[in-house]
């Protein structure tokens, strides 16, 4: 494969750590509920995911960010530093952003965010390189640094058409190491970039990256509790009803992609279950 197939490949895999896929981390919805994310696996592991000091757990933006943070690291070809440079102005081209100063804030909160969210794991999360589920403390990214653009360079932008402001900015960010590891012994799933951006749901693209977890363990089938599945995306609503409501747009998105083949919610007895049925892996 040449250089430039093998690049394009890239662009179009979006490779992330199976490990953390499984386990919820952004909010989908507007609630203003800013507690810590506690989820438990049901045999004694628990997973919290606790916001900086005043700031916000990270949202639905964020989990585009992170999305589009772990394509470019792949393209980059997994640099052994875990460092990655980007300016804001490219970055949020490439999620389809329109660039203004607005969304220049919102991509700089997210970074910052990325960076102090605490993940804490006590025998949930599986690392790949120790084969085990030990008690963890880490974030996203290990260190952001965003610069502005010099002023010779702030000066010459606006001649471009195409630059829509003269202060893009530079990011370098740095992935996590705990993480890396698990991407270095092939921990992972793998998403479409063009599946994804083409869910408009931040629920249905969610629910894809945890459907591919259910692929990755062998699965054509998947049964999950409807209130269990409310944890692991997560969902703030509660009642069977209203999950439906969330849940189903979500479904009928992943179902006109391929993503999923069928997708039904049913009850027995007093349980509510959700049943999965996968399509073909998209391309």
């Amino acid at each position: 494969m040449s250089v430039g197939a093998r690049r394009r490949v890239a662009a179009r895999a979006i490779r992330l750590d199976r490990s953390l896929e499984a386990l919820p981390l952004f909010r989908l919805s507007d609630s203003a509920d800013d507690a810590a994310i506690t989820y438990a696996d049901g045999s004694g592991g628990r997973w919290r995911v606790i916001p900086a000091p005043g700031d916000r757990l990270p949202g639905t933006f964020d989990q585009d960010v992170y999305v589009e943070l772990m394509r470019r690291f792949h393209e980059a070809g997994d640099p052994d530093d875990g460092a990655i440079t980007f300016t804001l102005h490219a970055f949020l081209r490439a999620m389809s952003r329109r660039v203004d100063g607005r969304t220049y804030e919102q991509l700089r909160g997210a970074l910052s965010r990325l960076e102090r969210t605490t993940l804490e794991s006590q025998g949930v999360y599986e690392s790949a390189s120790t084969h085990s589920r030990g008690d963890l403390r880490f974030t996203l990214l290990a260190a952001v640094a965003v610069e502005r653009r010099r002023t010779l360079d702030r000066e010459q932008l606006p001649l471009f058409e195409s630059i829509a402001t003269a202060e893009p900015g530079v990011a370098r960010v740095v992935l996590s190491s705990i993480i890396r590891d698990n991407l270095a012994a092939d921990h992972v799933v793998s998403l479409s970039a063009a599946s994804y951006w083409s869910l408009e749901s931040p629920v249905a693209r969610r629910l894809y990256r945890l459907l591919e977890v259910a692929r990755a363990d062998g699965r054509l089938t998947w049964r999950i509790g409807l209130d269990k599945l409310a944890e692991q995306l997560p969902l703030a609503q509660r009642y069977p009803s209203h999950l439906q409501r969330v849940l189903q747009p979500a479904h009928d998105m992943l179902v006109a992609q391929g993503i999923l083949r069928n997708a039904a919610i049913r009850q027995q007895q007093r349980e509510w279950y959700v049943d999965y049925m996968l399509g073909s892996r998209p391309a």
